[in-house]
């Protein structure tokens, strides 16, 4: 039996670091495209959809380790379609508070955490009361990081999403107790 082989045409870009820091190896990537690369832009466009395989990998690890996806068990279609949204949901979390903590650590944290959120984690890990105004971003975001075992040692190390993930587990249960039992309680 013959094996018909269709007629793609690949192209491929070389890419290599420049500016390399002493004692460190250059990285260098050889990427293989059906895509066109005649332009400068063409070939900026591939490299840009490269660095984006990591973040998609990223995302995935979240799904599958954070969220145990492929360990669950379901007896119908629709429970792991709600499930699946529920995890889809809470991996995108993750992955946009590791973008976010190094991208735009200076925002204040409650453009994305409740303020039972980040009052909790504050009170757990300084062990006092919160501040009036609340801290930036990526403070609290190291904070909750803390939770899931990030050691916080260094002002440039940043958390990833495995400490990250682990972390929003705690804060869930913590902002429940902050609003059940804490200072700014529902009576």
């Amino acid at each position: 039996m013959r094996a018909k082989f269709s007629k793609t045409r690949l192209n491929a870009v070389l890419v290599r670091e420049i500016n390399v820091p002493a004692g460190e190896v250059a990285i260098e990537w050889l990427l293989l495209t059906s895509l066109p690369i005649s332009t400068e832009q063409e070939v900026l466009r591939i490299i840009e959809l490269y660095c984006l395989r990591w973040q998609i990998e990223i995302f995935f690890r979240v799904l599958k380790q954070g969220c145990r996806i492929e360990e669950r068990l379901f007896e119908t279609l629709p429970r792991l379609q709600r499930f699946l949204a529920v995890a889809l949901i809470i991996s995108w979390r993750t992955l946009l508070l590791s973008r976010l903590g190094r991208e735009s650590p200076d925002l204040d944290c409650e453009v994305i955490f409740d303020k039972s959120e980040w009052q909790s984690v504050y009170q757990i890990i300084h062990k006092q009361r919160p501040p009036a105004t609340p801290p930036t971003l990526g403070e609290i975001i190291r904070m909750v990081a803390q939770l899931g075992g990030y050691v916080n040692r260094k002002r440039d190390a940043y958390p990833g999403p495995e400490t990250i993930w682990k972390g929003l587990l705690r804060l869930r249960d913590l902002a429940e107790a902050w609003d059940t039992f804490g200072p700014g309680r529902k009576k």
